[in-house]
């Protein structure tokens, strides 16, 4: 029964799809849905993409509002740029093609972008809240003035910060706990 009622469905179903063709087309004679095995993927795929400056959420600095912020490398070389108020340290460190990782994209769930904040600047930023303070302790040295880049915004208050890169970073991720 249920078969002859599908077999009278899909007939319907024909004959409405062959009136909506134009003179001359041949019926179709095939069922509406190919099974999985006649399906087959496209031999290319186009992929989008767009240019790496355009990635990441830096703002130019208007003319007389710019910002200074200083890193300091691995290596000792101190590194100066002019920023713009809202942009984050990660942001702006990798914009500048700096050494740091920021493997969650700044949603503050990885301690890959580990910074030691300037003493004389880490009392004048918030406090970390509890997410951060999580992260810090995954985070390869940790000092007293640790913080996530990703968690610091760049504000008249932290003009001419000060931040230094740990000597290492450290990835963990969910194959380290198998």
């Amino acid at each position: 029964m249920f078969k002859s009622l599908l077999q009278s469905r899909l007939a319907i179903s024909f004959r409405t799809l062959n009136c909506a063709l134009p003179q001359g087309a041949l019926p179709i004679s095939r069922p509406l849905l190919p099974s999985l095995h006649s399906l087959s993927l496209p031999q290319q795929r186009h992929i989008s993409y767009t240019r790496p400056l355009l990635h990441g959420h830096l703002h130019k600095p208007k003319p007389g509002e710019e910002l200074h912020i200083t890193f300091i490398t691995k290596t000792g070389e101190e590194l100066s740029f002019e920023v713009a108020e809202g942009d984050n340290l990660l942001d702006i460190a990798q914009a500048n093609h700096l050494d740091m990782e920021g493997a969650c994209g700044g949603s503050c769930a990885c301690s890959t972008c580990h910074v030691i904040v300037d003493p004389e600047h880490y009392d004048i930023l918030e406090e970390p809240d509890d997410d951060e303070n999580d992260m810090l302790d995954l985070a390869f040295g940790l000092t007293e003035t640790s913080r996530l880049a990703c968690q610091i915004n760049m504000s008249k208050e932290i003009d001419g910060i000060r931040v230094a890169l740990p000597a290492m970073s450290r990835n963990l991720q969910a194959k380290d706990f198998n």
